[in-house]
């Protein structure tokens, strides 16, 4: 079933596996039980330390296990990881197998805090670009927790499940059988919310360690902080940078071709090579990591991390992006994930033959119009201004399609749903203030971006849009913090705009620094 080639790209990466790996397959008489069984036997040839077997117990579906040493790991396929999810099983083996790039100590001393047992499912689709992010990331919680059980599973396999539990968008973890998550998410959202969602044990906590003390903390692990913190080091600072993911809001983004002297890159690539060039200096990179508190002792700066973990800096560079700005109406939240979605590309397969809003006319919103045109009954794409502020050319394409209604100077007011999934959409026409009522499957949400700088108002001046207010060297109001990127008050957010304010806020601390 493995093309030829697909096996000899794996056999030097499981030629390098510490313990053995059995892939343990469970009877079934389910049509894609031999194409599992043909898969599974394939990837079992590519490495010394793998093996492949199949086990007495029957099954309804098809399933296998990953064992290490003969013994569980509490990582579990229900489907076929194919498309994209079989880099996850390849990333699986390799993390059971004692490689790959695990999470440090304190992230998996949190991991292990969390109350057991776990037992977690995450329902996805093969063709979804941000399930194996979630799925990867608690298949390595299921290996560092003792009592962790993870099981991915195919929603095509599992209709029955997906109508129980009103699974509209994925990916969708799912815990006593309870919605916990839905969507894109790294590993440390998933972390926060398995701790909100399951409790922990505070005892391990690094609360009671004395403060790691830099020279420089970076937030945020995008173009600008990457920037900052080589810039930073190339100085010879001592210099920790602090990021929930690298690659911060870069890693939604598809297609790049604007990035002076890279023709076309993609987002997951560009955050790979920011995380590339950053190993090779003398960066402390604390990635999978939240900033929960910002204190500013003077000629101190202090960062307190969720955990206990305590930094301290004579100079905090903030450079924490921005993300999705959500609609606020009624009903958002309640049907996220059964109706209410932000990815048109992920979740719009759902939605095939079905009618769906799009709210927001930027260019993000027509394209998404236009992409769900090509597989939804139809599309009705309300816009809050008079005119579509999207490129003309995208207008005229979007307007030309058959199957597509544009709304403008109409606000959205609720989404509405019968208890388990959205059943329409209420606007308000702004000239008239007459509501209306749009009957529809599916709402997806792009109305822009907000930056991140809730944890820094109380410490740092802001505008009304929440943007860090900064003077022509990224300095704020208070003497050792700066911002850079599009967190910051800086025209224009753009990759190429962001990697130069953090260049910028790194050369203007050091210069700081040197004078006092």
């Amino acid at each position: 079933m493995l093309d030829q080639a697909i096996k000899d790209q794996l056999r030097p990466h499981f030629a390098e596996l510490a313990g053995a790996v059995t892939l343990a397959l469970y009877r079934s008489d389910h049509a894609k039980q031999d194409e599992l069984r043909e898969m599974l036997a394939d990837v079992a040839t590519c490495g010394d330390k793998l093996a492949f077997t199949e086990v007495a117990e029957t099954v309804t579906g098809v399933q296998f296990d990953l064992l290490r040493d003969g013994e569980p790991t509490g990582i579990r396929f229900r489907g076929v990881p194919g498309g994209h999810e079989f880099t996850t099983l390849v990333v699986a083996i390799l993390n059971a197998g004692g490689k790959g790039r695990m999470p440090d100590e304190s992230v998996q001393r949190r991991v292990r805090a969390l109350k057991g047992p776990v037992r977690l499912r995450t329902y996805v689709s093969l063709s979804c670009t941000n399930c194996p992010d979630v799925v990867q990331a608690l298949n390595q919680m299921a290996l560092i927790h003792a009592d962790f059980h993870h099981e991915m599973i195919d929603g095509e396999l599992a209709e029955a499940d997906i109508e129980t539990l009103g699974i509209q968008g994925v990916p969708a973890v799912v815990h006593n059988n309870g919605i916990v998550h839905v969507g894109r998410a790294n590993f440390a959202e998933l972390l926060e919310t398995l701790e909100g969602a399951l409790g922990r044990d505070t005892s391990g906590d690094a609360a009671a360690q004395p403060p790691k003390e830099y020279d420089v903390v970076v937030l945020g692990g995008g173009p600008a902080g990457s920037s900052a913190a080589i810039y930073s080091a190339r100085k010879g600072l001592k210099t920790a940078l602090v990021a929930q993911r690298m690659g911060g809001q870069v890693q939604e983004t598809v297609g790049i071709e604007n990035l002076i002297s890279v023709p076309y890159t993609e987002g997951r690539h560009l955050a790979a090579d920011l995380e590339k060039h950053l190993r090779t200096y003398t960066i402390e990179l604390l990635d999978n990591r939240k900033a929960e508190q910002l204190v500013d002792l003077g000629k101190q700066k202090e960062v307190r991390l969720q955990g206990g973990e305590v930094l301290r800096a004579s100079s905090l560079i903030l450079a924490t992006g921005a993300r999705w700005r959500e609609l606020g109406v009624p009903g958002e939240k309640e049907y996220l994930g059964r109706g209410v979605a932000f990815c048109p590309h992920c979740d719009g397969p759902f939605y095939k033959g079905k009618r769906v809003a799009v709210i927001g006319g930027g260019n993000s919103g027509v394209e998404a119009g236009i992409d769900l045109a090509g597989i939804c009954a139809h599309v009705t794409l309300i816009e809050f201004a008079e005119q579509l502020r999207a490129d003309e050319v995208l207008v005229r394409n979007m307007k030309n399609l058959p199957n597509t209604t544009i709304v403008t100077n109409a606000r959205t007011t609720e989404v509405v749903g019968n208890g388990q999934t959205v059943t329409a959409l209420r606007y308000m026409d702004r000239a008239s203030e007459k509501t209306e009522e749009v009957a529809l499957d599916g709402v997806f949400v792009q109305i822009g971006l907000v930056p991140n700088s809730a944890l820094a108002k109380e410490l740092v001046a802001t505008n009304r849009m929440g943007e860090i207010l900064i003077d022509e060297r990224c300095r704020t109001n208070k003497p050792g913090i700066y911002a850079a990127g599009d967190v910051s008050s800086v025209p224009f957010k753009q990759i190429v705009i962001a990697m130069g304010e953090g260049a910028k806020a790194a050369l203007t601390a050091f210069e700081d620094r040197i004078r006092s």
